[in-house]
């Protein structure tokens, strides 16, 4: 109930803070199992996305979380765990080195908490760059999305273009700023047959900035 309750108060900061405006410009809302994949600039993107689903979707969608930043106090964490139901990855050390175009370090799989995730049937939030840009343009996309989509060519992949979230938070900042902000969720896009990693990657990159100017 005391989760429920906090998502319904955020919900409300949150839209009276940027408007969390949803644009399905590409595909309608809808509950099957999706990977929704986007560009990343502020700590505050997964909490946009989950305030820009409807509550049907919020339900089933679990938005990735840094794990180092997300869970370094017990009231982010019992926020993330309680209220987004986030999947924690691992940044640095063996989780960039996996996330990279080489091939990954020994150790435990940094992707294994997103593939569970989608055994059990949930949706995921993910931002392929790894890490927040300050260039207005993505970065170049890891790997994750690809081995992902691989692993499950029946997970449906929308790309979707967060705006104005980087002013709202700007790096250094802990307070945020009411500005109007939106996200444009796109046009499914699949692996095609035979599709190498890096071409898909680019192509997933380019469909995400296409989003940018509709």
């Amino acid at each position: 109930m005391l989760a429920k309750l906090m998502g319904w108060l955020l919900l409300g900061a949150i839209r009276l803070l940027t408007g969390a405006q949803a644009r399905w410009y590409g595909c309608p809302p809808k509950a099957e199992q999706r990977i929704y994949f986007a560009n990343h600039q502020s700590h505050v993107d997964l909490v946009m996305i989950w305030a820009a689903l409807p509550e049907e979707l919020r339900s089933i969608t679990r938005p990735i979380a840094a794990r180092d930043y997300w869970a370094n106090t017990p009231f982010k964490r019992w926020i993330t765990t309680e209220v987004f139901n986030a999947v924690y990855v691992e940044r640095g050390g063996a989780a960039s080195t996996a996330s990279t175009e080489g091939p990954a370090a020994p150790g435990p799989d940094p992707l294994e908490p997103l593939v569970e995730a989608l055994r059990s049937g949930d949706s995921i939030i993910i931002f392929p760059e790894g890490t927040r840009g300050h260039t207005g343009e993505p970065q170049k996309f890891k790997s994750g999305l690809f081995t992902l989509a691989t692993l499950f060519p029946e997970v449906v992949l929308v790309p979707a273009w967060i705006d104005n979230v980087q002013r709202v938070m700007p790096k250094g900042e802990i307070v945020p700023v009411p500005i109007l902000c939106s996200v444009t969720f796109g046009a499914p896009i699949c692996v095609e047959p035979g599709e190498e990693r890096r071409p898909f990657l680019d192509r997933a990159r380019d469909a995400v900035i296409a989003l940018r100017y509709v």
